[in-house]
Parts: C-alpha cells; sequence; structure tokens
C-alpha cells in the first residue's frame, strides 16, 4: 500500500468516526449538545483535523443525514420484500418507517428537520436521499391508483408518515394506536 493509499483511508477512518461520534452524541443528548469543540475531544484530534473534513456542524448533520437516508432505504427494502401482495408491502413500508424514527430521532431529524445543507427534490440531490425516496417509490408505485402518478403519491403518502412519526415523538399521539394509524393509511391509501 502507498503512503498515499494509506493516507486516504485514514482521512475515510476519521471522517467515519466523526460522523459515528456525532450521531452517538446527538442520539443521547440531542444535537444541541454536538458541538465541534465536544466532537473534537471525543475523537481525540484538534479542532482543526475536524474542520479539515467538515466545515462546521451543517456539513456533519448532511454527513449523518446521508448514511441514515442508506439505512432507511435498507429498512423500507427489507421490510417490503418479505411481504406478500401490494396492500402487505405498503403496511410493511409504514411500519417499517414510523420504526426507524422511533428508533433514530437524531438521525431522523438530521434527515428532515435540520439543515444539513442537503438539496431535496431536486436534480443535485444526493444519491442516497434519491434512494431513499426509491425505497418508498418501489412500493407504493403499485397502489397509487389510475390517472395519479406514483412519484406525486409517494409524496403525500411520505407526507403522512412523516406528519404521523413527528407527532408520535412529539408525545401528541397514543403509542398503543400505531398499528391502528397503519391499518388506516394503508386501507385509506393503498388502491389495489
Amino acid at each position: 500500500m502507498s503512503v498515499q493509499e494509506r493516507k486516504q483511508r485514514e482521512r475515510a477512518e476519521r471522517e467515519r468516526l466523526i460522523v459515528a461520534t456525532a450521531r452517538e452524541l446527538a442520539e443521547r443528548q440531542g444535537w444541541e449538545a454536538v458541538t465541534t469543540r465536544r466532537l473534537a475531544e471525543r475523537i481525540e484530534y484538534s479542532q482543526p483535523v475536524l474542520y479539515s473534513h467538515f466545515r462546521g456542524k451543517r456539513e456533519i448533520i448532511g454527513a449523518v443525514a446521508l448514511e441514515g437516508a442508506a439505512e432507511l432505504a435498507a429498512a423500507v427494502r427489507a421490510a417490503t420484500a418479505a411481504a406478500d401482495g401490494p396492500r402487505e408491502r405498503v403496511a410493511a413500508l409504514a411500519r417499517a418507517y414510523l420504526d426507524f424514527a422511533a428508533h433514530n430521532p437524531a438521525v431522523y431529524d438530521a434527515l428532515f428537520q435540520l439543515d444539513g445543507g442537503l438539496a431535496y427534490a431536486r436534480e443535485d440531490t444526493p444519491e442516497p436521499l434519491k434512494d431513499a425516496f426509491a425505497a418508498l417509490l418501489e412500493s407504493l408505485g403499485d397502489v397509487a391508483g389510475d390517472g395519479v402518478h406514483p412519484a406525486l403519491f409517494t409524496e403525500v403518502f411520505w407526507a403522512c408518515l412523516h406528519g404521523v412519526a413527528t407527532l408520535t415523538r412529539a408525545g401528541r399521539m397514543r403509542p398503543e394506536d400505531a398499528e391502528q394509524r397503519v391499518k388506516l393509511l394503508v386501507d385509506r391509501f393503498a388502491v389495489v
């Protein structure tokens, strides 16, 4: 291995460490606790080293969001792959999405609540974000109904899931009704 390759590998490892540490800190204490000073202390590098990877917290949030988008896409695809039929895929998608939001609140916030400097719904949208949307579209396109554009249907269904996830996390909805909400979404949205 050349010196150049070793340096690139070490740089990539440092970047992964920064992102993992930021994510861990945010999941435990909230994004307010994530500062470049605290991250530098935790990873045992100087702040200038951290800034050589990310210009600031905003870019770190963006990196966590991209990582989270890939994880969300994988979770949705794994859940829907095991489902039998379009309605069951929609229910599995909804459960996987809501579970992801509940179990990864800081990542979910990085994806959908905080400014990570990422472009959404544009040509320059990063691939992990496009792929997360594609993972939803793969299951929802079959149930959009006649005359309804599958991507538009997916956006509306996603907005409903986001609302349920956000209101549930905020304690505005009764947790014991979670499965009834999924059933209602599937019954009202899945035209098969």
